[in-house]
């Protein structure tokens, strides 16, 4: 149902045997297909940092084109925390809140757009929320929020779209939650919607238990911005982490060890400025770390956080050695 004296819907749920893969590769996932991350995770706020989340919560935005007007659904692949693919510590006690905003402020208050869960993150108004546990119904299954009026978002000029906003907070216990997001224009399947995209500003993530998959973030760079600083948590040391653009062929990150930050900077070159950066996150070769969750974050010259889309705004970038480089951007480290 609605909350807050909105309009009534009934919550879709859906409940189908489908694959992980399934649908991921012609619409919107979180994460996205050029990404090749294989699920957000998000542990129980009673859980240990040294698993890999800082602070057991997890927001991402949904913009939808002005243009576009029919009712849209926010999908959750394995919502709840038990089963297959999430990661267990000792016995299932987790429970996860899902929580949907939309309405004046859902985007545009700080503390939406802040790093840490604190003051009015939850700014906006409720939509939809849900709440789960260890539950067979939905692991490795689908759960629909919607239909939801696109409307009904913060509407953003300068995007001309309506921005809407999901938390996924661990509300107790200890273990992990693995779980993907598409944005669809059915209840029943995933459709994209065309102009749409996701962005979050700090990602909290799988990688793969495996030595061969790359995996990628595309932290987008504004105009105005001289340089970045790019701090992950509990990378484990599992490996490297390169910088890539179309001007950079690939700098090495500094990479955090287990249960701590690590700090780095780079200058923004001219030639990046409106466009993303690809960041690569490559694992060692010698030995498996399994279940490795590592988060990224980047902020500007000015202290604000740089978005992460799923799909890359200018496209993934690739080196090319033919563009020339603005050498007054240059300034060494």
């Amino acid at each position: 149902m609605r909350i807050n004296g909105y309009i009534n819907h009934k919550i879709v749920l859906i409940a189908s045997l489908v694959m992980v893969s399934s649908g991921f590769a012609t619409g919107q996932p979180v994460p996205g297909d050029a990404e090749n991350i294989p699920y957000l995770i998000t542990f129980g706020k009673g859980g240990k940092t040294s698993w890999g989340d800082d602070d057991f919560s997890q927001t991402w935005f949904f913009q939808i084109p002005a243009t576009y007007k029919e009712p849209f659904y926010i999908r959750v692949f394995d919502p709840d925390t038990g089963g297959e693919h999430d990661e267990i510590n000792g016995t299932w006690n987790t429970r996860m809140q899902y929580s949907v905003y939309g309405g004046a402020g859902c985007f545009t208050h700080e503390d939406a757009k802040a790093i840490n869960p604190v003051g009015n993150y939850h700014s906006g108004t409720l939509l939809f929320q849900r709440t789960f546990g260890a539950d067979n119904r939905y692991d490795n299954n689908w759960y629909t929020f919607g239909p939801i009026n696109p409307t009904e978002g913060e509407f953003y000029s300068k995007w001309q779209s309506y921005v809407f906003k999901i938390i996924c907070d661990g509300i107790s216990g200890d273990d992990g939650n693995t779980y993907r997001y598409f944005l669809s224009r059915d209840a029943n399947s995933n459709r994209a919607i065309e102009g749409a995209n996701a962005f979050t500003y700090e990602y909290t993530f799988r990688m793969w238990n495996d030595l061969e998959n790359v995996m990628h973030i595309y932290p987008y760079i504004d105009s105005g911005c001289i340089y970045v600083k790019i701090n992950n948590f509990d990378w484990d040391s599992d490996g490297t982490i390169m910088a890539i653009s179309e001007v950079r062929k690939g700098q090495l990150l500094k990479a955090s060890g287990e249960d701590e930050w690590a700090e780095d900077q780079i200058t923004v070159l001219d030639e990046e400025i409106g466009k993303s950066y690809d960041f690569q996150f490559i694992k060692r070769k010698d030995f498996l770390v399994r279940n490795n969750n590592v988060v990224v974050r980047v902020e500007n010259q000015y202290g604000e956080m740089l978005k992460f889309f799923s799909v890359p705004i200018g496209g993934v970038p690739k080196y090319n050695p033919g563009i020339v480089v603005n050498k007054k951007s240059v300034i060494s480290k």
